[in-house]
């Protein structure tokens, strides 16, 4: 249960941050009292009273000094010294491109050059200034990313895809905070990655994955941009980034699936492997039954005809060979056609008609199969199959090794030919689609980066599957109806021209309590950079596990679909009824859930004291989610061979109204900074002001929602602020609208919201009626300013929004 207590404004500070021994102790409280510190200033010993004071500098000379520099082997960005001691074989040049809106103007890129030609380098470029702190977004093992914090550098991860960096070095004479950032890219053939060495020096790999692909230069790899607003640094330096390099698009660029708007139930799992028709339709009606109709529907692993050759030869490699089974058929197998149903077809057909569901999603791994195709298949020959083994980079394994990749190296993967992939997809997707099949998810897509070899390499052999994949999503289904999955892989990220969904961590795994945290910490930091690119999907849940009520309010806040595992009669609709409207549709977040701008350098999962606030906008509100991801698990990487032992801790921490980024976006030009709180699961109201703290404390695996609405101020006694729907999680993304409008007998404020359910707004005073539909209904209204009322049944998805009127007469 959540504690909160309204607390006074607190000013901004700088403390200096200790380093510490790894970066899962960076310690650090949204509610630490910050100092301010002014530097002392130099004067004239003589004719003080007629110094004519120094002019600010013009925007062009700002420009300039915010600009990445190199000079002398010391790297300077937004005005301050970034890296220190570079050697004198590392480039910075300019990045920009004609006509980009948006341009910060201090973007450039940092290469090398190395003395003979390779098909790896290792470059280090210098050491971390004091002064800096940061976040890394680094693989762990080679199909996921996971955050990292720290200052130094020996202590940045191998394999780091995003390097955040901030400094609050009040003897640089700035107020606030700077923050660099630092994005390993694509450059040709050659991918970049980051990494810190026990020199204490940063370095970037620089590698093509086939031996036959040499450089002896990288002239952009390593992207560097500064700015004084951390998320707005992401886009823009993204949507740069995708302007420059041409081969992906921001997320504001692509079409974005309609199924994310509607609740969802994967079948993974549910049955693994064994998923049959009969399981599935038992599935869709309890959850049916239960009032939380899916509307969409993933056919996961286990519907392809795939054969073990391995096990047939030799039975005791079964368990090795688990991940070497190839596809050797683009139909259905024998467990879709038969007497329950003749085909996938007949099974689709019945799953749209009877259980009312509007998308059907089928699994498939990027190669077919885990283990690829065989290559012997007669449906498979007119591929050009054949079988590679897959070569690991050694940052592959810097981290942590990966069973399934441990079984591909062995037995080789069934892979296609790169100039016939388009054919296998649009053949496979073709198929699909004709039997009423809405789109696919795509698995395993990582492993292209291990088989570059005689392909020309990991960058190109993934950007043609890649682009092969999107080609025959566009031809073969609507709206872009496509989830990458096991493709965070730089090579992916900046390869996706038209994706615009993908996961944001491993997997969900309701068997392992100690990973729950982990899972809501990596899914918020990982969508940082995930999020500017895709629609992050946070993954399934169970809605009936010990962890549900921590997931389902971590997944309404996510900005993605939300999507249970359930086994067939096994719910809690108590949590799913707090995500899911009757008519199967979510109050889904305008952006990517991430964490606020305190918590991004703090270990919200080891540090014993951080909490975990995650942030979005719907369309008339923020919404700031507050988690105790402390005491219950610990990072998977690095290895501890001690046993964690799980323990409760309590956590007071703090948060405000300004830590929703772009509140003043929504809040309107007239807005006085005032804003309601509304606690979901205290139910308690409180009106703050922008920088106005509210404590909150909690004990491990515990979480509290807060809906943040601009208190709209209609006239001199109609002070207004709308919650939603506040029996959802995210009860602000039930609004639509608001407006007033003005007699000379009464206000009158206007509020189109969906529902059905228990609408909320802040109202300073009693309003003298409230109608929904133009009829009126029954209200309370608290002494904190809760007004509240009941929403009937409607078909809200559809454009029935309930037209709400709510009345205050002219004294």
């Amino acid at each position: 249960m959540a504690l909160t207590r309204l607390m006074s404004p607190r000013l901004p500070c700088s403390l200096p941050l200790p380093s510490p021994p790894s970066y899962k102790n960076i310690s650090g409280c949204c509610c630490r009292r910050l100092l301010t510190h002014r530097a002392a200033m130099p004067v004239a010993a003589q004719h003080l009273s007629t110094a004519t004071p120094t002019p600010p500098p013009t925007p062009q000379r700002q420009q300039q000094m915010m600009a990445a520099r190199l000079e002398h082997g010391s790297l300077h960005v937004g005005g301050r010294e970034l890296l220190a001691r570079a050697p004198p074989n590392v480039t910075l040049r300019p990045a920009g491109v004609a006509g980009a809106e948006g341009a910060p103007g201090a973007a450039a890129f940092l290469g090398a050059r190395a003395a003979a030609p390779s098909s790896r380098h290792v470059f280090p470029i210098g050491t971390l200034a004091s002064g800096w702190r940061w976040l890394s977004l680094f693989r762990f093992k080679i199909w996921w990313m996971a955050p990292a914090t720290g200052a130094g550098a020996a202590a940045v991860p191998a394999e780091t895809q995003m390097l955040l960096l901030e400094s609050r070095d009040a003897a640089a004479g700035k107020q606030g905070a700077v923050y660099a950032l630092m994005l390993p890219v694509l450059d040709g053939d050659f991918r970049a990655s980051l990494q810190g060495s026990p020199e204490d020096e940063l370095q970037f790999c620089f590698e093509s994955g086939d031996p036959d692909i040499q450089t002896m230069e990288a002239v952009d790899a390593v992207f560097i941009n500064s700015g004084d607003n951390p998320f707005k640094l992401m886009k823009e330096s993204i949507k740069l980034l995708s302007k420059i390099k041409g081969t992906f698009r921001h997320i504001e660029d692509k079409e974005i699936p309609a199924n994310l708007d509607w609740f969802g139930w994967c079948t993974w799992d549910a049955f693994y492997k064994a998923v049959n028709p009969t399981g599935i339709e038992e599935g869709l009606q309890s959850l049916r039954e239960g009032g939380a109709p899916p509307r969409f529907l993933i056919i996961d692993d286990g519907w392809q005809e795939t054969v073990d050759e391995v096990k047939e030869v030799d039975e005791t490699l079964r368990e090795q060979s688990v991940f070497a089974q190839r596809l050797t058929d683009l139909k259905e197998n024998h467990k879709f056609r038969g007497e329950t149903c003749k085909n996938l077809g007949d099974l689709v057909k019945t799953i749209k008609e009877k259980h009312g569901v509007k998308f059907v999603y089928m699994w498939h791994a990027l190669l077919g199969y885990w283990g690829g195709v065989l290559a012997t298949s007669d449906a498979m020959k007119e591929y050009n199959p054949k079988l590679a083994y897959p070569v690991q980079s050694p940052g592959n394994v810097a981290n942590l090794r990966d069973i399934a990749m441990d079984s591909l190296e062995k037995f080789g993967v069934g892979i296609i030919d790169p100039d016939k992939i388009y054919e296998f997809y649009n053949d496979q997707h073709s198929y699909l689609s004709g039997v009423g099949v809405d789109g696919v998810k795509v698995d395993v897509q990582n492993v292209l980066e291990t088989l570059g070899h005689g392909f020309g390499g990991r960058v190109a052999v993934t950007r043609k599957y890649q682009h092969a994949l999107e080609e025959s999503i566009a031809q073969n289904f609507k709206r872009n109806n496509l989830i990458c999955c096991m493709s965070h892989n730089s090579d992916s990220i900046f390869s996706a021209l038209k994706s615009a969904v993908a996961r944001a961590s491993e997997d969900f795994m309701p068997r392992e309590p100690t990973l729950q945290t982990l899972h809501i910490a990596s899914v918020a930091f990982n969508s940082i950079l995930l999020g500017e690119i895709f629609i992050p999907d946070w993954d399934m849940f169970h809605s009936k596990h010990e962890s549900a009520e921590f997931h389902g309010a971590a997944r309404a806040l996510s900005g993605g679909g939300v999507y249970v595992s359930d086994k067939p009669g096994v719910h809690d609709f108590s949590v799913l009824k707090k995500l899911v409207l009757p008519d199967g549709s979510i109050l889904r977040a305008r952006h990517a859930g991430r964490p606020t701008r305190d918590c991004l350098f703090n270990d919200p999962v080891m540090d014993g004291k951080s909490l975990l606030k995650i942030w979005n906008l719907n369309n008339l509100s923020g919404v700031i989610g507050v988690f105790n991801c402390q005491g219950a698990g610990q990072w998977v990487w690095p290895v501890n061979d001690t046993a964690y032992v799980p323990t409760s801790i309590n956590i007071t921490g703090c948060l405000s109204p300004s830590e929703v980024e772009s509140l003043e976006e929504i809040a309107g030009h007239n807005w006085n900074g005032d804003s309601a709180a509304y606690a979901f699961n205290s139910g308690s109201l409180s009106r703050l002001q922008k920088h106005q703290n509210l404590e909150v404390s909690l004990s491990t695996m515990a979480c509290e929602i807060y809906t943040i609405s601009p208190i709209k101020v209609f006239s001199e006694t109609v002070q207004f602020a709308p919650l939603g729907l506040i029996n959802m999680f995210n009860s602000g993304g039930a609004l639509n609208d608001v407006s007033s409008t003005t007699d000379s007998s009464a206000t009158t404020v206007h509020v189109r919201c969906r529902g059905p359910g228990r609408f909320g707004a802040y109202s300073a005073t009693r309003p003298e009626l409230c109608r929904v539909s133009e009829q009126e209904v029954e209200f309370s209204h608290t002494e904190d300013g809760l007004l509240a009322f009941d929403l009937p049944h409607c078909s809200s998805h559809d454009g029935d929004l309930w037209h709400i009127e709510i009345v205050y007469r002219t004294s």
